[in-house]
C-alpha cells in the first residue's frame, strides 16, 4: 500500500492541560480512517496539526512522505485539503463559488480552461454548472458543502480532512454527502482523515476506525469490530448511547 499520511507521537498542550497524548497511527491512499470521540476530547485540534493550522508541541506528521511537521508556505497543500464544519464560512461571500473552486487551481496547477475544469468538477459533485454563477449565500448549506468538496479535490490531493463536514446538515444529506465523499475518494484513490463525533456515520464510510478519549487513542478497528466487540470502557459507554439506532451492518 502507498502511505499517504503518517502521524508519529503527536502531542499537544493548551496550558497546562494535555489536548493530545502521543497520538500514532497511519493512513494508506485510497483509505478512510475515521476519528470519533466526544467534543473536547481533541478530534478537531488534531485535524489542524495534520493541516498545519496550528503547531504541535512534540511528535512529527509525514505527508507522501515528507516530513511537513514544521512546514511553512503552502506548497504542501496541493496534496491535502480540507473540508470543514460549515460550508459557508469556508467561503468567500463576496466571491462566486466557481471563482472560489478556481483559485486553488490556479495556485496549485495553473493552466486554461478554468471555467471548464470548475464546471466539470460541480458537475463530479452534483451540482448544475451554473452554479459557478452563485455565491454563497445563494446556495442550501448541503449545495455548498458540494461546492466545497469540489474546490478541495480540484488539485487532486492524496489526502482529504474532513472535520466534522457533516454535522451542519440534515440527516438526509449528510447521508448523500458521506456517499459523495466515499465515492470520490474510492474513485480517486484519495486517503480520507474523517472526524466526526457521529458514530452512526462511519459504517458508510470508514475502513478503520480510531476512537479519541481525553486525548488519547482508547481503540482501534474496523467500523464492525468497533461495533460489536468494543474493548475500551468508553466506546463500551458510547455504543451505550445508542450512537448506532437503526443502523444496519
Amino acid at each position: 500500500m502507498n502511505k499517504i499520511l503518517e502521524v508519529r507521537n503527536v502531542k499537544k498542550f493548551f496550558g497546562t492541560k494535555q489536548v493530545l497524548d502521543d497520538i500514532n497511527f497511519t493512513l494508506d491512499a485510497g483509505e478512510c480512517l475515521g476519528i470519533v470521540g466526544l467534543s473536547g476530547y481533541g478530534k478537531s485540534t488534531l485535524a489542524k496539526i495534520i493541516a498545519r493550522l496550528i503547531p504541535c508541541d512534540d511528535g512529527k506528521i509525514f505527508l507522501c512522505g515528507e516530513d511537513i511537521t514544521d512546514a511553512t508556505g503552502n506548497a504542501f497543500y496541493k496534496n491535502m485539503q480540507m473540508i470543514f464544519q460549515t460550508p459557508e464560512d469556508s467561503f468567500n461571500p463576496r466571491r462566486t463559488l466557481g471563482a472560489s473552486i478556481a483559485e486553488p487551481i490556479k495556485n496549485f496547477i495553473g493552466g486554461d480552461n478554468l471555467r471548464e475544469r470548475v464546471e466539470n468538477l460541480l458537475s463530479e459533485v452534483g451540482l448544475p454548472k451554473n452554479y459557478a454563477e452563485r455565491y454563497p449565500r445563494e446556495v442550501s448549506g448541503g449545495e455548498c458543502q458540494r461546492a466545497a468538496i469540489a474546490r478541495a479535490i480540484s488539485v487532486e490531493p492524496k489526502l482529504l480532512i474532513c472535520d466534522e463536514a457533516t454535522s451542519a446538515l440534515d440527516v438526509t444529506i449528510q447521508a448523500q454527502v458521506v456517499a459523495l465523499i466515499k465515492k470520490l475518494c474510492t474513485e480517486k484513490n484519495i486517503a480520507c482523515l474523517f472526524i466526526t463525533h457521529d458514530l452512526a456515520l462511519l459504517p458508510r464510510l470508514a475502513d478503520r476506525v480510531i476512537v479519541l478519549h481525553e486525548g488519547k487513542i482508547v481503540e482501534e478497528g474496523t467500523p464492525e469490530k468497533i461495533i460489536h466487540d468494543a474493548q475500551s470502557e468508553f466506546t463500551k459507554k458510547l455504543m451505550a448511547t445508542n450512537f448506532f439506532a437503526g443502523e444496519v451492518l
